[in-house]
Parts: structure tokens; sequence; C-alpha cells
């Protein structure tokens, strides 16, 4: 299988690092290829400027070798930090760039865009493990965990992506490096689960 694996944090020893090397490292331990791509590394521009909007418009290089690559995962895996609910800004404008009319969506024919739109990947599972400060049970009761409804029904759901996992690991700040290490396992584990190791010949 083509996975897509995208990081998005700043911090070089992130626990979110430790997390996308094991996600990358376990899929080409089972034969997949592997498309990673560390946002802040590359130094992203997550700016969508207005003549990038309209489907079919040229768009440079970066960006157009992303959504080639979008189209052709058959697997997806984020990678990102709760920050106040939401993917980090450079994410975001990584969507907004990338998951674009024609590519990841399509409307129908007389349908201006008033509609629901038809989904386009191929892909097919998808894959977001976060990291955040806020106990679970508060994330629930006081927030309502917005990135999971984010990211399976307002994203992936809407391009046609039918199986989705989250994972949100809570209260990194206080954690230890045996908890961490857990953490890693149960990433290696999820990972496992959702793109098992190829057969020969595939």
């Amino acid at each position: 299988m083509n996975v897509l694996v995208i990081y998005a944090h700043p911090g070089r020893g992130s626990l979110n690092k430790a997390i996308a090397d094991t996600a990358v490292q376990t899929l080409r331990n089972n034969g997949h290829e592997v498309m990673f791509h560390d946002l802040h590394e590359e130094a992203f521009d997550p700016i969508l400027a207005e003549a990038e909007i309209p489907k079919g418009a040229s768009l440079d290089s970066v960006v157009a070798r992303h959504c080639a690559e979008l189209s052709s995962a058959d697997g997806i895996v984020i990678v990102h930090p709760n920050w106040w609910g939401q993917p980090p800004a450079i994410l975001k404008g990584w969507i907004d760039r990338v998951f674009r009319p024609g590519v990841a969506y399509e409307f129908l024919e007389g349908d201006s865009g008033e509609g629901v739109p038809m989904g386009l990947l191929k892909t097919k599972v998808a894959i977001v493990f976060n990291t955040s400060n806020t106990p679970m049970k508060r994330e629930l009761e006081a927030f309502g965990d917005p990135l999971e409804r984010l990211w399976k029904d307002c994203i992936f759901g809407l391009c046609g992506v039918k199986s989705f996992y989250r994972r949100m690991f809570t209260m990194v700040v206080v954690s230890s490096p045996e908890q961490r290490e857990q953490w890693l396992r149960e990433v290696q584990e999820i990972i496992e689960n959702h793109f098992p190791a190829a057969e020969e010949g595939q």
C-alpha cells in the first residue's frame, strides 16, 4: 500500500516526532511505500491564495506533488498536537491547499457548491494521532473533543474515507519516559492492525 504520513509539530524532540517516526518505521517494516512530510522541516506554506482556490487553478510544484500523493494514497496517517482544540495552523493550511476540488472531493454536475460533495479519495483507512495536555474527561465534558468531529466527519468522511481511527495521548506534559514508551508501542500496534504486513508479490 501507498501510505501518506503527515507530521505537523515544530519540535524535533517531541513525542509527536517519536510517534511519526514509529509510524513510518512500522509501515516500512511491513512492506508499505511511505510518502512522508514533515511540514515544519519542509517549511510548507500554509497560505491559500485567492488565485489557487478554483478547481483547475495553476498550482506550484510543491502543492501539486502533495495533491498527487494524496490522490494516490491507500492510507493516510497524520500526527499533530491538539492546540486550542484544533490542528496547528501549518496543518490547517495544508488541508486548505491540498484537499482541493477535483482532488479530494467533487461537486456533482449542476451543483454550484451548495450541496454535499462527492468524496474522491481512494484512501481505505485514515489514522490521526494527537497529543494533548488536557485530561480526557475534561476534553469530552468541557469541549466535546472537537478534533474527532473535525477529522472524522468534516474532512475524511466528506472526502470519501470510510474507515477512520484516532488516538489522542493525553497529559503529555507530566508523562514519564516509561509512559511514552508504552504509547509508542501502542502506536506500533495500531499501525500494524490497520496496515498489516504486505503479502509477497503485492
